[in-house]
C-alpha cells in the first residue's frame, strides 16, 4: 500500500472538487479548493518527494472554451516530472502518444473504452496498438445503483451498463498495466471509503489498482488499510493539507 499523488485540472486550475457535481454545461463544479500554484509546482514537489505513479486529471471536455489552458497546465506537469506521473481526460489512440512523448508514464482511459454503455474492444485494442499495454491504466471510476457499482463515463456523469466485479478486472487486465478506481459518490467529500468497493479490489488483486475517494482523515486510512488488507493504493485529494484539508501531506508522503 502506498500514496498516489494527483493533480486534478479544471477552467485551467489546479482544483479539488466533488466528483459527481462536474457538468460540462458551463462548466461547472463545486469546487472545494482551487489553487495558486500552477500544475508544475505540484509535479515538482512530488518529484522532490520520490512519489511515483500519480495521475494527472483534465476535468474539461474537449469543446470546452477552458480545454487548451487545462491541456496546457498538465503538459507543464508531465514535462516536469518525466516518467512520474500518469494522465487522464479525453484519452485516445490518436493523442495517447501525445502525452507519452511529453513524459506520462501512463496514459489513463475511462470514455475512450467505455462508450455508449458499454465496452468498446475495437478501441481498446486500438489504444493498446498506439502506446502498449504496459503504458494504460483504465479508470473503472463508478457509482452505486441497485446494490452494484457500475463505471460512470463523461467525467462521471454518465452511467454504462459495465459492472465492476472480480470478472470485470479478470477480463480486462489482459489491456492494462494498473486500474485506477474513483468511488465517484464520496469523490471529494472526505465523509468515508465505499469500503464494500474496496473490500471488491482488494479480493482480486492480481495487477496494481489506486483507490480514490472519501479519505478523509487518518481514521479513514487506518480503516482502509484494513478492509483493503493494505493490498491498494490510495489517492488522497481535498482532505490533504496540500489542498487546503487537515491530513498532513508530510506525514502521508512517506506511507
Amino acid at each position: 500500500m502506498k500514496f498516489r499523488p494527483c493533480i486534478d485540472i479544471h477552467n485551467g486550475k489546479v482544483k479539488q472538487i466533488v466528483g459527481g457535481s462536474l457538468k460540462d454545461e458551463g462548466n461547472q463544479a463545486i469546487t472545494n479548493f482551487a489553487s495558486d500554484y500552477n500544475a508544475d509546482f505540484y509535479a515538482a514537489t512530488y518529484k522532490k518527494d520520490g512519489l511515483v505513479g500519480g495521475h494527472i486529471i483534465v476535468l474539461n471536455s474537449k469543446i470546452s472554451e477552458y480545454y487548451e489552458a487545462t491541456k496546457e497546465q498538465a503538459i507543464l506537469a508531465l514535462r516536469t516530472y518525466p516518467s512520474g506521473l500518469q494522465i487522464g481526460g479525453g484519452i485516445t489512440a490518436e493523442n495517447a502518444k501525445e502525452y507519452i512523448e511529453a513524459g506520462a508514464s501512463h496514459v489513463i482511459v475511462t470514455s475512450y473504452v467505455f462508450k455508449d454503455g458499454e465496452i468498446h474492444w475495437e478501441n481498446l485494442k486500438k489504444l493498446v496498438e498506439a502506446v502498449g499495454k504496459e503504458h494504460v491504466v483504465l479508470d473503472l471510476s463508478c457509482r452505486r445503483k441497485d446494490g452494484k457499482y457500475y463505471v460512470v463515463t463523461d467525467r462521471w456523469q454518465t452511467f454504462t451498463n459495465v459492472i465492476v466485479d472480480e470478472d470485470l478486472l479478470t477480463t480486462l487486465a489482459e489491456y492494462c498495466d494498473e486500474f485506477l478506481v474513483h468511488g465517484v459518490d464520496v469523490e471529494g467529500k472526505s465523509s468515508g471509503v465505499e469500503l464494500e468497493l474496496v473490500k471488491i479490489l482488494a479480493d482480486w488483486n492480481k495487477i496494481p489498482i489506486t483507490y480514490a475517494g472519501g479519505i478523509g482523515s487518518i481514521e479513514d486510512l487506518k480503516e482502509f488499510e484494513k478492509v483493503s488488507g493494505a493490498k491498494l493504493d490510495f489517492t488522497i485529494g481535498s482532505a490533504l493539507d496540500l489542498f487546503g484539508g487537515k491530513i498532513p501531506y508530510n506525514i502521508i508522503r512517506k506511507l
